[in-house]
């Protein structure tokens, strides 16, 4: 027998803003290494790797005066979305090769 669990959280003012903060930062890292990878799609170079993409647009990027504020959030959040991106990348053309099931 399997017990499952439903849990709900309310965040109050402070977690509010730390969870708003943490989400837009992982957007704006997803968003910049998507863009990073459609330039060199379109230039016909290979793909970044996840470990230069995260060289670039966290840690450099944290230095910068533009970007300095992603050193507000955890690192783990900033580099869990460029996991995210590599696993979409991964499925897509698993998908187009034939490797995954097609949902109906």
């Amino acid at each position: 027998m399997q017990l499952r669990y439903s849990f709900r959280l309310y965040p109050n003012g402070p977690q509010r803003g730390a969870l708003a903060r943490a989400f837009g930062c992982a957007r704006v890292v997803y968003n910049d290494a998507l863009r990073a990878r459609e330039a060199a799609r379109s230039a016909g170079l290979p793909f970044p790797k996840t470990g230069d993409l995260s060289k670039l647009l966290i840690t450099k990027a944290k230095k910068t005066e533009a970007r300095a504020w992603l050193g507000e959030v955890s690192a783990v959040v900033l580099q869990q979305s460029l996991r995210d991106l590599d696993t979409a990348y991964r499925n897509f053309f698993d998908g187009l090769k034939g490797r995954r099931p097609r949902m109906g």
